[in-house]
């Protein structure tokens, strides 16, 4: 007995699959592969909806079947098990070789040439970064994205550089896309800025947000400060104090850093990293994820401690592989400052840095990044004022609570005065000082945010009061914002 006929078997699974119901197309995928496993495409969607399910080892074979009984457009699969290695799993080297095997099948193949150029930039390898987005424009001289990486790479002389002039020419395309125009227009305003050309930069930057609330807006994505503040509100009073270690097995909880985005997390996580005791964890994207996934709807079903139980052991379970032989992983997620009394709860010995910064220089930078259409606050300067000074009120909440495990990293402080910032810092964290800890060459670890190349670069006031070159453009903000 099969269980069923092929096409029962598979109808149901396709059926799944296409309404997005992964795990019940893992289960029925799983019955149809079991009884008839030479189905190559079957494997590749059975992979696709592990993934979905953060099930990343599982995705990793599947795709493997899928590639041994000779899958149509292998290196499709060959791309995915890349992306799976270099965002989920950390690990860049297997990343490498699963991309270099789509291209030794497909050479122009442009989805991998693309995620070729973003891990050598991810590992501060330029040189190779702008030979991958090159051969892209060699396939297509117009790709709106190539072009964008190819500018953030480039040693670009002066605003008169012909590829600035392509960036501009296609931005200015009323039949452009408006993710192509946000892609276009934050790399154009990131190379003006880096020129000086800081008024042309503005304008780059004003474009590409503008594109950002056109696509959100598409996605039914909108900024509304009233639902914002009162969702701080619930989780602050969700979390009215400490966790308890009743029922919990023993368990190293990695060191949180958190704070607004572009508010100096990055570098912190570089430094801790060149100490030979700690692991940089990155953007880990499990703890937003298994919220929803376990607390929806979020925070009202965080009062059970059941559902908590098993946020923290699948939590424990996907960063397992990640701290290696160090004492210490860090989590750099930034938003997880919202979950802080979560984490408490999880892991209440949890140890926390909030990073902060020049408020005006936050709003600004917030401004400037490509976020995703998700993270509705970031394209209008108001919004992100609002948004920070809500996040400063439910900082102030968790000072509150748990005053001698949040550390607050000042970066403008950092950069002023490194060696004593840092000595501060890695003493909360129960380290002793190394000196290569102030050594930025150390920084080898692939760095998958916007801060890439500037904190491989020795620690500098470079970025501190940036917001002075833009200050005619955020008149606005005075009164929403001190400096």
């Amino acid at each position: 007995m099969t269980g069923g006929s092929l096409d029962a078997l598979l109808r149901t699974a396709s059926g799944h699959f296409q309404a997005g119901q992964f795990t019940e197309a893992i289960a029925s995928y799983g019955r149809l592969l079991a009884a008839y496993p030479g189905l190559p495409n079957s494997w590749f969607n059975l992979a696709i909806a592990q993934r979905s399910e953060r099930q990343f080892q599982a995705a990793l074979e599947s795709y493997r079947h899928a590639l041994d009984l000779g899958v149509e457009r292998p290196e499709e699969a060959h791309l995915q098990r890349g992306v799976i290695f270099a965002d989920d799993l950390g690990d860049s080297d297997a990343a490498r070789k699963e991309l270099d095997a789509a291209l030794a099948l497909n050479s122009q193949y442009v989805p991998a040439l693309l995620n070729l150029g973003n891990l050598h930039e991810d590992v501060g390898d330029r040189a190779s970064a702008r030979a991958a987005y090159d051969a892209i424009i060699a396939i297509d001289p117009e790709h709106p994205l190539a072009l964008a990486r190819l500018a953030g790479v480039s040693d670009l002389e002066d605003v008169d550089d012909p590829l600035l002039a392509k960036l501009a020419s296609r931005l200015a395309d009323p039949a452009a896309s408006p993710v192509n125009r946000a892609d276009l227009g934050y790399a154009l305003g990131a190379a003006l800025d880096r020129l000086g050309a800081y008024d042309e930069a503005f304008a780059a930057y004003t474009a590409a947000n503008q594109a950002s609330r056109q696509l959100a807006a598409r996605l039914g994505i909108q900024y509304d400060r009233a639902r914002q503040s009162g969702f701080f509100d619930k989780v602050a009073h969700l979390f009215p104090g400490h966790g308890t270690t009743d029922g919990l097995q023993p368990a190293v909880a990695p060191l949180f850093i958190c704070g607004m985005f572009r508010s100096g997390s990055t570098l912190c996580e570089q430094i801790l990293a060149r100490h030979d005791q700690v692991v940089a964890g990155g953007e880990i994207a499990a703890l937003p994820a298994l919220i929803s996934r376990y607390l929806a709807p979020y925070p009202e079903s965080a009062k059970s401690e059941e559902r908590i139980a098993m946020v923290r052991q699948a939590y424990l379970a996907e960063i397992a592989t990640r701290r290696g032989r160090a004492a210490i992983l860090t989590d750099k997620r930034p938003d997880n400052f919202i979950h802080v009394g979560l984490i408490k709860r999880m892991f209440p010995d949890a140890r926390i840095i909030h990073t902060v910064r020049s408020e005006r220089d936050t709003i600004l930078s917030v401004y400037f990044l490509h976020a995703d259409p998700a993270i509705a606050y970031a394209t209008d300067l108001g919004d992100i004022a609002h948004y920070q000074s809500e996040q400063k009120r439910l900082m102030d909440h968790w000072r509150s609570l748990y005053p001698d495990d949040i550390f607050e990293l000042d970066y403008d402080q950092l950069v002023a005065k490194p060696r004593p910032t840092i000595e501060r810092m890695l003493e909360f964290c129960g380290l002793p000082w190394q000196d290569q800890v102030m050594d930025a060459s150390r920084s080898t670890a692939a760095i998958r945010t916007a801060s890439n190349w500037q904190v491989r670069q020795p620690i500098s006031r470079g970025s501190s009061g940036r917001w002075e070159r833009y200050r005619k453009h955020l008149g606005p903000l005075r009164g929403d914002a001190t400096s």
